[in-house]
């Protein structure tokens, strides 16, 4: 099959974002042809002008419609897009020059209906981004699977750097509209439809992910909160791993009271594990950002991801199995109504 390309961007509010990506998308090595589909998802400040300085550099479609969320938005610039095989990323993603060429040659060689492909920091990153992309690419956090090798076969591409069969977009509809975990939530019925998904190493993004602590508190916390859902959809992917955030939260609260409560040096065993993994961290996010000030912010943004996350864990654990109610009733803004009106 000839693959044709068509990247596929959903913007909301972010025109600077959206300009550093279609600049970076004008700049892709190779020969090979793409369109990209840019879908203004409900945005009060839009890309219009955006678009306009790159329509004779880029092939681009471009399309203004009600906020109904990401994966709405994804599903509705598939369904236009001219191209065979869909390549799907967040607006706040820059990509290098050899990007296209990496996807294609790997497909040529060995063809997947979707694969994720990792994420990097870029240098021009903020050292609050830099941080940020340490915690969630870390083997010593709950990102470690990303860009492993070993991890190829079970990874579960995310949409910040995604790519999709138009086959397999169609016999699937596309995303659901809960948000997030729209994307492990296809990438599992793809794979209980047989498609066949995986990892791409080489093709890697770099991507600014929140620009703050703030920020990316309230983006883990709603990872917790949906996998626990996730799970009551696919309860085949249940996994011991999912708990370790919340056991760390619990820890660290049991660290906290036990270092009142017990005498001697029994108060510094839970203080001290917590103690050495910070060392560890320091230690390892030094070695690869070759920054003290990254480093350090690394541990904070470590410390951010494991609390929120262990905390949307636990509420959404507790409510979905013991609540009678539905989760989107239950968690009414972790879902969008879908729409195909322009």
């Amino acid at each position: 099959m000839e693959l044709r390309y068509s990247f596929i961007v959903p913007v909301y509010n972010r025109p600077g974002e959206l300009s550093e990506l279609l600049q970076s998308m004008s700049a892709l090595e190779g020969n090979l042809a793409f369109e990209v589909v840019v879908v203004e998802d409900g945005s009060s400040e839009t890309s219009e002008s955006v678009i306009r300085d790159f329509n004779d550099k880029l092939n681009i479609q471009y399309f203004y419609k009600k906020n109904t969320g990401p994966g709405d938005s994804r599903n509705f610039g598939m369904r236009v897009a001219s191209g065979n095989y869909f390549i799907i990323l967040d607006s706040d993603c820059l990509l290098p020059r050899e990007y296209l060429q990496v996807v294609h040659d790997s497909l040529e060689k060995e063809f997947l209906d979707c694969f994720g492909g990792p994420d990097t920091a870029h240098p021009s990153f903020s050292p609050v981004q830099k941080a940020i992309n340490y915690a969630m690419t870390s083997i010593l956090t709950t990102g470690g699977i990303r860009g492993k090798g070993a991890a190829k076969d079970k990874f579960e591409p995310r949409s910040f750097n995604m790519g999709l069969s138009k086959k397999a977009f169609e016999a699937t509809g596309g995303f659901g509209n809960i948000h997030p975990g729209e994307d492990p939530d296809l990438s599992i019925r793809l794979k209980k439809m047989g498609f066949r998904t995986g990892l791409l190493p080489e093709a890697y993004v770099f991507h600014k992910r929140r620009v703050d602590f703030s920020k990316f508190h309230q983006q883990v916390r709603k990872f917790g909160m949906v996998r626990p859902i996730l799970s009551s959809w696919h309860p085949h992917t249940r996994r011991i791993t999912y708990w370790f955030p919340s056991l760390f939260l619990l820890g660290l609260i049991a660290a906290i009271i036990l270092g009142f409560i017990f005498p001697g040096p029994l108060r510094w065993v839970l203080p001290g594990l917590y103690g050495g993994y910070i060392i560890l961290l320091t230690a390892d996010a030094y070695f690869r950002t070759k920054s003290l000030q990254v480093a350090l912010l690394g541990v904070i943004a470590v410390f951010i991801q494991f609390i929120g996350y262990g905390y949307g864990f636990l509420k959404s654990t507790i409510l979905v199995n013991f609540s009678r109610k539905q989760p989107e009733a239950l968690f009414p803004h972790l879902f969008f109504q879908r729409t195909t009106d322009t």
